[in-house]
């Protein structure tokens, strides 16, 4: 396949056109530069999951220095103390009220952000083949989608939750755990003899890093708009913030970290020259993608049968349309031109619901209220679901 073109085709690139901010022919200096990353990893992490290896008490000291701060850790060893005296410097660029307002856009809509999520970031997220070789390497494809898919969709909400990124919330402390098991894959693959460093860069380097930011961020925002969200341009910036913010959480360097909605966009055609590449293993991620949503149907008989095919079908369409045709078969994603049109239908239908909205008194405060209503129902389910599948 071409590159970029996973984002110059279907809905998604006609988004990009639509803002001016189409397909952009890269500098090859920058390109140079941006290689650079991927020879880089988070040093501050991977020394801590080191000292870990080391020491039976590394659990409850990051624990308490994750709650509490590394200042009520006594005699903390210096690769902790290190860590978190980083990532307790906030930036003097993080907005307390703008994370606030990226994190109720995010809440206002509800379960339905995690279509997007799932449908267009995750799974054009395998287009980047050399970052995919980790999740390969762990075993997380055929056997681990589905609890991968929990996990992902359990941190987003914690993340993307009003007030869970100050500091020792829910959302921050989350950032700092992905952020070490980001380190302690690392340290797994970088343990391989069959690792192709030539072919695939440093395991969860940080130019990966910075392409599941922007996944999770710019193309997350299209992804929703598409279905029928309504975002202004301030709540836009607004979200694009916040994941800047939690960017900086989980070890993406500064220079990678885009400041506004037009650095994300020149960065990701960037990456889209140079990361989003398929291979066979894109199409074997997509393939135990599209399968997990058939658990939607487990225990239920007859009828959750019929849930998990008209689970697949819609999640398939959603990627189909918003990717595009030439992408979505190249995954072998299912072809339902009936699922297709309820898609479409149902977007337009959101569409004319979130128009109207700003313009009824408490509308949006009601939006938002039911979106964090029905995000933390789901957030007990996930946790009782992931309990169900490490039992088993």
């Amino acid at each position: 396949m071409d590159e970029q073109v996973l984002f110059r085709q279907g809905a998604f690139g006609l988004v990009a056109r639509a803002r001016g901010r189409g397909a952009r022919r890269v500098d090859e200096a920058q390109i140079a530069r941006l290689r650079e990353f991927a020879q880089r990893q988070d040093r501050l992490a991977d020394d801590v999951v080191e000292w870990l290896q080391r020491d039976r008490r590394g659990r409850e000291l990051v624990n308490r220095a994750l709650a509490e701060g590394i200042g009520r850790v006594e005699q903390a060893p210096d690769e902790l103390r290190a860590f978190f005296t980083h990532v307790e410097g906030t930036p003097y660029w993080v907005d307390a009220e703008r994370l606030d307002r990226g994190a109720r856009a995010i809440t206002r809509a509800g379960l339905l952000g995690l279509f997007p999520l799932g449908d267009l970031s995750l799974m054009g997220g395998y287009f980047a083949s050399r970052a995919t070789k980790s999740l390969v390497g762990t075993g997380e494809i055929e056997h681990r989608t589905v609890h991968r898919l929990f996990e992902t969709a359990a941190w987003w909400i914690d993340v993307t939750t009003p007030g869970a990124l100050a500091r020792h919330g829910e959302g921050y402390q989350a950032a700092l755990r992905i952020r070490l098991v980001h380190a302690q894959v690392r340290r797994a693959m970088n343990g391989r003899a069959d690792w192709d460093y030539e072919s695939w860069d440093r395991p969860v380097n940080e130019v990966q890093s910075a392409g599941t930011l922007l996944l999770f961020s710019l193309v997350y925002l299209a992804g929703a708009e598409l279905l029928g969200v309504r975002y202004s341009a301030q709540e836009r910036a607004d979200v694009l913030h916040l994941w800047r913010y939690v960017g900086w959480l989980v070890g993406v360097p500064g220079e990678l970290l885009p400041a506004d909605e037009d650095d994300a966009w020149r960065l990701l055609w960037l990456l889209a020259a140079t990361e989003f590449i398929p291979d066979d293993d894109t199409k074997r991620l997509a393939k135990a993608l599209v399968a997990s949503h058939t658990a939607i149907g487990d225990g239920r008989g007859a009828a959750g049968r019929v849930l998990a095919h008209v689970n697949v079908r819609v999640h398939a369409s959603i990627s189909r349309l918003v990717l595009g045709r030439g992408n979505a078969d190249y995954l072998g994603l299912p072809d339902d031109p009936i699922a297709q049109t309820a898609v479409v239908l149902g977007a337009g239908a959101n569409f004319v619901a979130e128009t109207v909205r700003p313009f009824v008194p408490g509308a949006t405060a009601l939006q938002e209220r039911l979106g964090e209503l029905g995000r933390r129902r789901y957030r007990q389910r996930l946790n009782e679901l992931m309990e169900r599948d490490r039992a088993a």
